[in-house]
């Protein structure tokens, strides 16, 4: 996936594992990681980022809505560039998950690797995990952007055309009420239980089609999306959003007793600190809109607080 960069993870990482442990360690090697890491190193501190692979982003057929990008550009090719970035600057990128985060006196003990890495603080950027729809070949009509994930991201592509909404609960109405924005023949394929829709008036009212169905088979047919939901009827659609959530890769965090929000994403303040000294969070993880430029903007705020944090400790101005 990552092309030149992937050559160069080798060289960086041989020669980072014979150097002192690093100040910050960064868990997850998407965009927020891959943003905090070239921030960090070019504030000349020690940085090892913990790629788990396959980053939330690498399912982004092409973006259109990612400022600079105007033609739009893969999620491949935007953590290529990001790795080689932060790789340019020094920052260390180690493919591995972290299996442990313990606190190690003033900061952190974690395993990765079957080593332990110890850091004065840690970022973590560990995403979210789509719960994607039970339907065959989702991964690759995902790939083909028949099955999408993101309205926000790319519901402009949606104009005229016939969309259809998975959802199992009002989540489902909220998303297909979000794509009526850009379509009017929008549905809505309810597959959870009937007492978890509680919103159906509201599809009356804006002229949504409501089907109470489970999806039993799929057709992805050229560059439209066949499904099969009920009585035996075909129906055909050009785009599928999955409206079915996520949820966030915390585990780490509440192994620490750090705070959550109410919707079991990581609880930050303004500098993106979450509840436990030291340990702080950016992107997906963290309760928000799930936008490449808003974890960018997290990671970038996360970093400098960072740093300064680090620098007072060591007695010196904070900047």
């Amino acid at each position: 996936m990552l092309g030149r960069a992937g050559g160069l993870l080798a060289e960086h990482l041989a020669d980072a594992l014979s150097k002192p442990d690093p100040e910050v360690l960064i868990v997850g090697a998407g965009p927020a990681g891959l943003t905090a890491a070239t921030y960090l190193a070019r504030f000349r501190r020690r940085v090892l980022v913990a790629d788990g692979g396959a980053p939330r982003a690498c399912w982004i057929p092409l973006s259109h809505n990612l400022p600079g990008f105007p033609h739009g550009i893969t999620g491949d090719a935007i953590l290529r560039r990001m790795t080689e970035q932060a790789m340019e600057f020094d920052a260390v990128i180690e493919p591995g998950r972290v299996e442990s985060l313990k606190r190690d006196g003033d900061g952190f003990r974690a395993t990765l690797n079957g080593r332990e890495v110890r850091a004065r603080a840690v970022l973590l950027a560990t995403g979210v995990t789509d719960h994607h729809p039970d339907l065959p070949g989702v991964e690759r009509a995902i790939e083909r952007a028949l099955v999408r994930i993101c309205p926000i991201c790319d519901g402009y592509e949606a104009i005229d055309k016939a969309v259809a909404v998975i959802g199992r609960d009002d989540r489902g109405v909220r998303e297909a009420a979000f794509l009526r924005t850009y379509s009017e023949r929008v549905t809505l394929i309810h597959v959870g239980p009937a007492e978890a829709l509680t919103e159906e008036d509201e599809l009356h009212r804006i002229g949504i089609e409501l089907i109470r169905a489970p999806i039993d088979n799929v057709r992805l047919e050229g560059d439209r999306v066949t499904a099969l939901s009920w009585g035996g009827a075909f129906r055909v659609f050009d785009l599928v959003y999955s409206a079915l959530g996520t949820s966030p890769n915390a585990d780490l965090a509440r192994g620490l007793g750090a705070r959550m929000s109410d919707d079991l994403c990581l609880a930050v303040d303004w500098h993106q600190t979450t509840s436990v000294p030291g340990l702080y969070a950016a992107g997906d993880v963290v309760r928000g809109l799930n936008q490449i430029a808003v974890a960018g903007a997290e990671a970038a705020i996360a970093a400098t607080a960072i740093h300064n944090a680090l620098r007072q400790a060591d007695g010196r101005t904070v900047d």
